[in-house]
C-alpha cells in the first residue's frame, strides 16, 4: 500500500481554501498524434487546468458523442491502447509531481489488461505511472466496492457519473463508493450533444449534494468560456471535453499544445472572475 497523499482531495482542498473553481480539461489518449500526449498535458497544466481527464481509446465507447468516438478511433488506428496511455502518464509525472491524472474510460481496457499483465496489473500499473483516479463509465456502483477499495489502497479514487435521471437511490450507492468527485452529467444523451440549460443544472445539484459530500464537477455540453463561467458558480468543477477535441481535430502536430492553451486561458479566466 502506498502513503502518497491524494492528489485529488489535495487539489480541491487548495482551490476550496482560494475559493476557485477547478478547470478539467478532458483529452482522448494519442489524439491528434501519438505522441503528442504529455506536452499537451503540461500545456493544459500551463493554461490553469487543476486536474486531467484522460480518455482511454476504446472501440464502442457508448457514451461519447460523435466528437470523442472519432477521436478514439483515430488513437486506436495510430497505435494506442492503455500501455500507451499508462506510458503518457509517466512522461507527464516526469515533469509534474502535482497536478491530477484521472483516466476516463470503459471496462473493457482496463480488464484486457489484467488479462495479459496479471490480476490486478491494472491497478499497480496505474498507481506506479502516477494515474490518481479512474472513471469508468459502464461500472456500475453496486459492482465496484472491491475495485474502489483495490484503488484507495493505491491513493487512487473512483469517479462516478451521475445524470439528470438519477434517482436518490442511484445517488446513494454512488456516495457509498465514490471518491475524489463525481461527475454531474448536466445533459441526457452522448458527449457534446445538447445545448446547456444552466438552470436545471442549478436545481440538481442541492439535490445531489443530499447524498454525495465530495465534490461536484459538470460537464457535457460546455463549451466555451461563458457557460463554464455559468456552471463554475454552482459547480466545484467545470470539464470540458468535447469542444477541447474539435479544436485539435486538424491541427497541424505544432499548432496543436498552442490552440488547446488559447482556449483554455479563456475558460480559466472566465471561471475566475
Amino acid at each position: 500500500m502506498t502513503t502518497t497523499p491524494n492528489r485529488i482531495a489535495a487539489t480541491f482542498a487548495a482551490l476550496q481554501a482560494k475559493g476557485r473553481k477547478a478547470l478539467i480539461p478532458y483529452v482522448t489518449a494519442g489524439f491528434p498524434f501519438s505522441d503528442i500526449t504529455p506536452a499537451l498535458m503540461h500545456g493544459m497544466v500551463e493554461a490553469g487546468a487543476d486536474i486531467i481527464e484522460l480518455g482511454v481509446p476504446f472501440s464502442d465507447p457508448m457514451a461519447d458523442g460523435p466528437v470523442i468516438q472519432k477521436a478514439g478511433e483515430k488513437a486506436l488506428a495510430l497505435g494506442v491502447g492503455m500501455a500507451q496511455v499508462l506510458a503518457h502518464v509517466r512522461e507527464f509525472r516526469d515533469r509534474n509531481k502535482d497536478t491530477p491524472v484521472v483516466l476516463m474510460g470503459y471496462a473493457n481496457p482496463v480488464e484486457r489488461y489484467d488479462q495479459i499483465h496479471g490480476r490486478d496489473a491494472f491497478v499497480r500499473d496505474a498507481a506506479e505511472a502516477g494515474v490518481d483516479g479512474m472513471l469508468i463509465v459502464d461500472y456500475p456502483p453496486e459492482e465496484c466496492a472491491d475495485f474502489a477499495a483495490k484503488l484507495r489502497a493505491h491513493s487512487m479514487d473512483l469517479i462516478f457519473l451521475l445524470a439528470p435521471t438519477s434517482t436518490e437511490q442511484r445517488m446513494e450507492e454512488v456516495a457509498r463508493v465514490a471518491s475524489g468527485y463525481v461527475y454531474y452529467v448536466s445533459l441526457k444523451g452522448v458527449t457534446g450533444s445538447g445545448a446547456l440549460d444552466t438552470g436545471a443544472v442549478e436545481a440538481m445539484l442541492p439535490r445531489i449534494r443530499q447524498h454525495v459530500h465530495i465534490p461536484v464537477g459538470v460537464g457535457f455540453g460546455i463549451r466555451d468560456a461563458a457557460t463554464a463561467q455559468a456552471i463554475g458558480k454552482v459547480a466545484d468543477a467545470v470539464v470540458i471535453g468535447s469542444r477541447i477535441i474539435q479544436l485539435l481535430e486538424d491541427q497541424p502536430h505544432e499548432k496543436v499544445v498552442p490552440v488547446a492553451v488559447d482556449f483554455l486561458r479563456g475558460v480559466r479566466k472566465a471561471l475566475d472572475t
